[in-house]
């Protein structure tokens, strides 16, 4: 029968799945001990040696292991459920096979035996990370890292030999056999190359030189010695396109909903401050605000990010809206104003219609003031 690899999930139709644990108890006093039949299968379910889990059972438990691989007997000393070793080993799980991001078994372990660390890379969503090496099973990883590790001791010395026999001109007699030829050596990752991106200096000031003139403009660390005039010129000469071209304006508003993701904290809650500031500067015309707030899109953020945008610049667009009908019903007004102060006069001896307006007639205020007692 087989479980979810990661048991929090009660989804039946969950791709990663391993067997259930099985565990025998064999002996009986100071002998007894607990064999895990099918360790083999569990630990190829998790991408892990069975040789990890089967340790970390021994020191959570205190018991000495023992691994008979060529037997297939994975052993730990005492008398133990399955029950209770199959909790244990959600906790391995956790600890040492899911993605700390996306939570998918899809990782690999790197060792790097001279600093003593060990990474964790995820298939899935991309994540590197470390693991934290204070539990007592990670000193057992190290001393032994996994066979398809690159660093490990095997993968080293064979890739000396190749190099070797290569030098003494016996890689041109393998070279003709296609059937025994080798895959290139960065294909087999047996480089110990670090991939991590530098953080010195010259390579920070390499990248520099490789950015365009136009993005470095951008770069804080040059704008902000420049004065407040310069700064907003540099911004107009990369907003200006905007006016009078509504498909410009729409790629603004979404080039603003990708700053929005990469500062939070500080752009969300003024949202409606920074749509305002461009609807004033005329870089954002009143329909193209309208319509970009009618719907909610994720072509630029997520659907989650996207609505907490719209709805952090609902106050901005009600008072649009609101401008927008007032202005309207003043221009009603003013028409039907016009409309009272125009008299239609008709004359027999005119050939042509003319169109008189007539001012209203004030009140006369001496005929309203009456005295009370002449009645």
């Amino acid at each position: 029968m087989s479980v979810n690899v990661n048991r929090s999930v009660a989804d039946q139709f969950y791709r990663y799945k391993m067997p259930r644990l099985i565990a025998k108890v064999e002996g009986k006093g100071n002998g007894i001990k607990t064999v895990i039949v099918n360790m083999t299968d569990v630990a190829k379910a998790l991408s892990r040696p069975p040789t990890y889990p089967t340790k970390f059972f021994g020191c959570e438990l205190g018991a000495q292991t023992q691994f008979d691989a060529k037997n297939d007997r994975f052993i730990v000393n005492g008398s133990h459920e399955a029950n209770k070793l199959q909790d244990m080993l959600d906790v391995f799980i956790r600890k040492f096979v899911l993605c700390p991001e996306c939570d998918n078994p899809e990782t690999d372990l790197h060792i790097n035996p001279k600093k003593q660390t060990i990474g964790n890379s995820c298939k899935a969503c991309g994540y590197r990370g470390m693991l934290d090496t204070r539990h007592k099973l990670c000193t057992f990883i190290l001393k032994n890292p996994p066979e398809n590790e690159p660093g490990s001791v095997e993968k080293k010395k064979e890739k000396k030999n190749r190099k070797k026999d290569k030098e003494n001109g016996s890689g041109s007699v393998e070279a003709g056999n296609h059937n025994d030829m080798d895959a290139p050596d960065a294909m087999n990752g047996e480089d110990d190359e670090d991939w991590a991106e530098e953080t010195t200096e010259e390579a920070q000031r390499r990248r520099m030189e490789e950015i365009s003139s136009h993005a470095k403009n951008l770069t804080l660390s040059e704008d902000l010695e420049k004065t407040l005039e310069e700064r907003v010129n540099i911004f107009y000469n990369f907003v200006k396109f905007c006016v009078n071209n509504k498909k410009a304006q729409k790629y603004l508003l979404g080039g603003f909903e990708c700053l929005v993701k990469l500062h939070q904290a500080q752009l969300l809650p003024r949202v409606p401050v920074v749509l305002k500031d461009l609807y004033d500067a005329d870089l954002v015309e009143e329909d193209v605000i309208l319509s970009w707030a009618e719907k909610v899109s994720k072509k630029y953020v997520s659907k989650e990010l996207a609505k907490e945008i719209h709805a952090r610049a609902s106050p901005f667009i009600r008072w649009l809206k609101e401008a927008e009908e007032e202005s309207e019903e003043d221009s009603e007004v003013e028409e039907e104003e016009d409309d009272e102060n125009v008299e239609v006069v008709y004359d027999s001896s005119a050939r042509e219609l003319k169109v008189e307006t007539v001012k209203p007639n004030k009140p006369d205020e001496e005929e309203d003031d009456f005295d009370i007692d002449a009645i």
